[in-house]
């Protein structure tokens, strides 16, 4: 499967069961595919943002980050697939393409991100990416382990 930056995916129980790790927003059980992640694809690493429609939650979660900080970058909400969902970049969390179970389809259709939308996710990941280089780290999960676990895991299959 080819992964494109900007599209919705789902990943398989798989990665979830390697990783282990509470701060992951795992798959709903009973089959559902869900939640859907936005892609960002860095070379061999892939970057997962998962997406929620718990609107109402994290509405008042941003409205006290901006009143505290003046903006928030660790959340959005924007219009997706002609319905708002919330975009968590917090819990954004690199992995391989062979996690990835399938693509975000409606009507049979693969979802796309709009590009001032992507365009938008993408800056906001890419600060949060600087200030943790910088030691403020506001990802929820560890994605220092992961990715190195990650690139472990590629190194070993291309012996």
């Amino acid at each position: 499967m080819k992964v494109q930056t900007g599209y919705l995916y789902h990943i398989k129980d798989e990665f979830f069961d390697r990783i282990n790790n509470k701060n992951l927003m795992i798959n709903h059980e009973n089959g559902h595919s869900r939640p859907s992640y936005l892609a960002i694809k860095d070379n061999d690493i892939l970057w997962f943002i998962p997406l929620s429609t718990k609107i109402d939650k994290y509405k008042s979660i941003i409205e006290k980050k901006q009143k505290k900080y003046g903006s928030c970058k660790t959340i959005l909400i924007k219009k997706i697939a002609g319905r708002e969902q919330v975009i968590l970049i917090q819990n954004t969390f690199p992995t391989l393409e062979k996690y990835i179970q399938s693509r975000h389809t409606v009507d049979g259709k693969f979802i796309k991100v709009a590009s001032a939308v992507e365009k938008e996710i993408i800056n906001d990941f890419k600060y949060m990416l600087s200030l943790k280089s910088s030691g403020l780290n506001l990802f929820f999960t560890d994605i220092d382990y992961i990715k190195n676990l990650m690139l472990e895991e590629l190194e070993t299959s291309n012996k």
